[in-house]
């Protein structure tokens, strides 16, 4: 197939590590999350709710955000309390790779 009008700024295949998890918070929420790490976002992983099939690019200073989760996943803010706990375990330290 040829695309003659596309003008690509990036196109890469990278192997990337997926963590698929389920679980049930203290207040009755369910979540299913598929984590992505990969060496791209300056070492941020790549989270999606399944269920709503929402994505966004997280790392520590994003769970420090205000609002960010609630926003983001369309959260409560005792759910988006209860995301951020597990997160906070997942995404770890950012390391630069630059």
């Amino acid at each position: 197939m040829l695309l003659p009008d596309f003008d690509f700024m990036s196109d890469t295949t990278e192997d990337t590590s997926t963590r698929f998890v389920t679980f049930i918070t203290p207040s009755m929420k369910r979540f299913d999350l598929a984590i992505m790490a990969t060496a791209r976002f300056y070492g941020k992983k790549l989270v999606t709710d399944l269920q709503a099939g929402r994505t966004a690019i997280i790392g520590p200073d994003d769970l420090e955000e205000e609002g960010y989760l609630e926003y983001t996943f369309k959260l409560t803010e005792e759910e988006a309390a209860d995301l951020a706990q597990f997160l906070y375990f997942v995404v770890g330290t950012v390391n630069f790779t630059d």
